[in-house]
């Protein structure tokens, strides 16, 4: 199966929840302030948010009225076109040796996320190596091997009940001998209210700058695309510690409410986007995110 079809059967549910009601939309051939109306319910209905929502219709809106559009197929296309204007963020090509800490509360698949990165980058013909540094989660160090072995790739770990940084520490300088492109850590889980696991992020982040023999370094947080809404705040504080420079959507092939790439994307106060989505459970499921294939995906 091809990358486009893959994201066209990952984000299954996102379409069919827009795909019907934009077809009733535009049945209508009248673009009245009903038809705006509808059009936002239906954008809020995909978790667009209400900024992003706001934007979108005020923006298609003014296009109909300067461009004096009447014809719905040419609105769908406008619509089209601004929903790629706004979900479409400037990303940083990748750089290599590269160092990625992944960050995350429990329960969104960071770990399960790390192995399919990894196969990702091997895929690319990259060394690369993962870092157990969740030495806290019972068996965190065992998953973690068993995608290490999954996608061919070196691990680097100690015993459970470890100090993580001295973990990053001892993980750095084997990378930095070996010639590594691609070092990724994963990191335990945790709530952003707990200060102490916070505090704890930031002495590896700052293990992580002083040990690199480059400075190529990347903070990615890793969410869950079915709690909606909620993401947006778990990056605000993630990046409150430790600078988030990347966001990897996951479980996307489980909501319908896909469309909350348009807030992450669009929220001004979010300076990462999203880098990765994970549309499945295959290995090579974790795809890079691509604006325009999206787009095509869900309308």
């Amino acid at each position: 199966m091809g990358v486009f079809s893959k994201i066209i059967n990952g984000l299954k549910k996102t379409k069919e929840n827009l795909a019907y009601k934009f077809a009733k939309l535009f049945k209508i051939g009248i673009i009245s302030d009903d038809f705006y109306d509808e059009l936002e319910e239906i954008l809020l209905s995909a978790d667009v948010g209400g900024n992003a929502t706001m934007e979108i219709v005020d923006r298609l809106r003014d296009r109909v009225d300067e461009e004096h559009i009447k014809d719905t197929d040419r609105v769908k296309e406008v619509l089209k076109e601004i929903m790629l204007e706004i979900v479409d963020v400037e990303q940083e090509e990748d750089d290599f040796p590269m160092a990625i800490m992944v960050v995350g509360v429990n329960g969104v698949g960071k770990t399960t996320t790390i192995g399919k990165l990894a196969n990702y980058y091997k895929d690319l013909g990259k060394n690369v190596c993962v870092v157990a540094a969740d030495t806290f989660r019972a068996a965190a160090s065992e998953q973690l091997t068993e995608w290490s072995k999954r996608a061919g790739v070196k691990i680097i770990k100690q015993a459970e009940g470890a100090d993580p940084s001295a973990v990053v520490f001892d993980a750095v300088h084997s990378a930095n001998a070996k010639n590594v492109d691609v070092l990724i850590i994963d990191t335990a889980g945790r709530l952003h209210n707990k200060s102490n696991l916070m505090e704890e992020l930031k002495k590896m982040q700052r293990v992580l700058v002083r040990e690199c023999n480059h400075d190529n370094i990347k903070n990615y947080i890793v969410l869950d695309a079915t709690t909606g809404q909620n993401a947006i705040s778990q990056v605000k504080y993630f990046d409150e510690a430790v600078n988030i420079d990347g966001i990897i959507l996951t479980k996307l092939d489980g909501t319908a409410k896909g469309g909350v790439i348009f807030a992450i994307n669009s929220d001004e106060s979010i300076k990462a986007a999203v880098k990765f989505i994970g549309v499945g459970e295959q290995m090579d499921d974790l795809q890079p995110f691509d604006a325009k294939e999206f787009i095509e995906a869900i309308i």
